[in-house]
């Protein structure tokens, strides 16, 4: 059984950015988005105008809390031979809609990848004044060039 990590959250979050559970990468490191072929750090480093990569993780983590940025996963603990979502099996979702209900800054949530949106859009419903965001998936698995996916991500910077 594999689980997610913490939340990376403060009350002044306003945008909560869901993956769906860590990769095999992400949980030897026991840091998100860890892989070094993910381009979440670069996605999301386009979005707020910052070079995350060159930060190291607690920089990076740091870098986003400043932003107004949060970072979870729509999957709590989960069964998985590898990193792939579609390996996802006997699932347990994370409490979304507990978690909103601490960050009184909320206005968005983005979903990166299906699997995310899948999981989270069922677990949230519908959050009154947050918008929810499909984001094409930052995993080296999902094959849209990277200036496709920052065209999507780069709309975050309007929620923050």
């Amino acid at each position: 059984m594999h689980h997610c990590f913490p939340p990376v959250t403060r009350a002044d979050t306003r945008l909560l950015v869901l993956g769906s559970l860590p990769g095999m990468a992400s949980l030897a490191a026991g840091r998100y988005y860890a892989h070094p072929r993910n381009q979440f750090w670069r996605l999301i480093g386009d979005a707020i105008g910052s070079d995350l990569v060159a930060l190291d993780y607690e920089e990076r983590l740091a870098a986003l809390l400043d932003a107004g940025v949060g970072l979870w996963d729509s999957v709590a603990a989960a069964t998985r031979k590898g990193s792939l979502d579609a390996d996802i099996r006997l699932l347990a979702a994370s409490d979304l809609a507990a978690l909103a209900a601490t960050l009184p800054s909320l206005k968005a949530v983005a979903f990166n990848g299906g699997t995310s949106a899948r999981i989270g859009r069922r677990q949230l419903g519908e959050i009154n004044n947050v918008a929810l965001i499909d984001l094409p998936s930052s995993s080296p698995a999902y094959t849209l060039a990277y200036e496709r996916k920052r065209a999507q991500w780069r709309k975050l910077a309007a929620f923050l």
